[in-house]
């Protein structure tokens, strides 16, 4: 497989992380006080045996490119892609860095209403745009199986003659069957901008993955879902493809990236786009 060196099927993360986490770590301790000129060069040799090194240039449709030249040949402008985001703890309409580990590089995302910030997605599919989604898949309601969702638990525990089988389950028993509940239409709570905040302050929003987000479905109650491309691989029930909830998608969305043609007209002018 190209891209690793280690005859696994499938990457395997957890020896290359130990080993090179523990190089940083001697280089940043520097026990000689002064950092040799060829540590870099150490540490790309670690990475290099378990991914290989990385190709100066590679053929695509017969044809052969740099990295560089590939780009190029793509025809796309990062200018003009913005991140847009939806939190309280600062204004609206405004763009700042989202504190969280994976923005490394610091980049900066406007700041809209969670309601705007729907309008933003609808509106962008609905003209024919896809969406770079990045979100926390820790919840329970993210299943393997190609399904995100919300659950109201109490509603769900309530239902019905149904609250009696829930009485006396152990944690594991609860568990497993709220993950049947959620295999098909459940309720799901109602999520307000004040619910988004609470959980992003509480550390239950977490920055977990980035996903393509290309299209909207409804499933055989009429309820909508977002269509999301995955990177799990296709052994799911949707090949690949899994359904997010409104619900989903307005409480643990942090942040996505889209073409700026791709917003709304009057949310453009409020950004000063």
């Amino acid at each position: 497989m190209e891209g690793q060196e280690y005859g696994e099927e499938k990457p395997v993360h957890s020896e290359i992380e130990k080993t090179s986490k523990a190089f940083l770590d001697a280089v940043i301790k520097d026990p000689n006080h002064k950092l040799t000129p060829v540590w870099e060069k150490a540490f790309s040799g670690i990475i290099d045996a378990y991914l290989g090194k990385y190709p100066s240039n590679f053929t695509y449709k017969g044809e052969n490119y740099t990295p560089q030249s590939f780009a190029d040949d793509l025809g796309l402008n990062a200018d003009d892609y913005v991140s847009i985001t939806s939190y309280t703890h600062h204004p609206f309409y405004s763009n700042y860095a989202i504190a969280v580990p994976d923005n490394w590089l610091w980049s900066k995302s406007y700041n809209v209403p969670m309601n705007e910030m729907m309008q933003i997605i609808d509106h962008a599919i609905d003209k024919g745009y896809t969406i770079a989604w990045g979100a926390d898949v820790s919840e329970e309601g993210f299943t393997r199986e190609g399904i995100g969702v919300i659950p109201d638990t109490k509603a769900i525990e309530a239902a019905g003659s149904d609250q009696a089988k829930w009485f006396g389950l152990s944690s594991t028993e609860k568990k497993d069957k709220m993950k049947e509940a959620i295999s098909k239409p459940c309720p799901e709570l109602k999520i307000t901008q004040e619910m988004r905040q609470e959980a992003y302050d509480n550390y239950q929003t977490t920055d977990d993955h980035g996903m393509h987000m290309y299209g909207i479905a409804k499933d055989q109650t009429g309820k909508k879902y977002y269509m999301i491309k995955n990177s799990w691989g296709t052994d799911n029930k949707y090949k690949g493809t899994w359904y997010i909830s409104k619900a989903f998608v307005e409480y643990k969305t942090m942040n996505f990236v889209v073409n700026k043609k791709a917003i709304p007209a009057d949310i453009l002018k409020k950004l000063g786009l």
